[in-house]
């Protein structure tokens, strides 16, 4: 790519793009909106994005609908279930509480996005909310909300994301073992891991 290629400034940004519509700029406020909250509590999955240190971070949360809960119009609490221990998204909280969320509904072309700011808790009344099949979350990320505002549909259109999928549609991606594998050179045993795996998942979901 060649400098004049090179898109460096807002200017040269708003004149490849043009203007937003006035809907695009009506759609955003400062809080959650009943039909905001509507969103939310139907949203099964969101992928949290954090700031920290050493860079960005994207990791995805889910549980049933409505697991991240509406406290208030400028308030959203989210569980940390148990994972891999890497808490990436939490040691970004910890250095720079800027976050943002994007909650996805199957079926939905309409994604929602949230800006704000986290900040962790462990406060045994606020962790009891979120209890499931009798365990607790590790802690609870609460969001002050600065911004919010839905996405339309097109990315989901174009994707086919909810597009039903044959039961025997075949398997084009490495499984999770395999790339394990693949990462040492096979010194890890994916094969193994991939036959443990999905129970290993089911006895560890919360």
């Amino acid at each position: 790519m060649t400098r004049s290629h090179a898109i460096e400034t807002v200017e040269q940004l708003e004149a490849l793009f043009g203007q937003p519509g006035e809907a695009s700029l009506k759609k955003e406020v400062p809080y959650l909106h009943p039909s905001y909250q509507a969103l939310i509590a139907a949203s099964p999955f969101a992928v949290l994005a954090t700031i920290g240190p050493d860079g960005l971070d994207a990791s995805p949360r889910g549980d049933p609908p409505g697991f991240v809960v509406v406290q208030d119009e400028k308030t959203l609490l989210l569980p940390e279930r148990r994972g891999n221990n890497r808490i990436d998204s939490l040691r970004n909280i910890v250095a720079d509480p800027r976050v943002a969320l994007l909650f996805l509904i199957p079926g939905v072309g309409e994604t929602l996005r949230v800006n704000g700011r986290a900040r962790i808790t462990v406060a045994p009344d606020v962790l009891a909310r979120f209890e499931m099949e009798g365990k607790l979350p590790q802690c609870v990320i609460e969001v002050q909300v600065e911004t919010v505002y839905f996405q339309c549909a097109r990315a989901i259109q174009r994707s086919k994301l909810w597009a039903p999928v044959a039961a025997d549609a075949k398997r084009e991606v490495p499984t999770p073992g395999a790339i394990l594998s693949a990462l040492t050179d096979a010194a890890f045993d994916g094969t193994t891991y991939d036959r443990e795996l999905p129970a290993r998942q089911q006895s560890t979901l919360y």
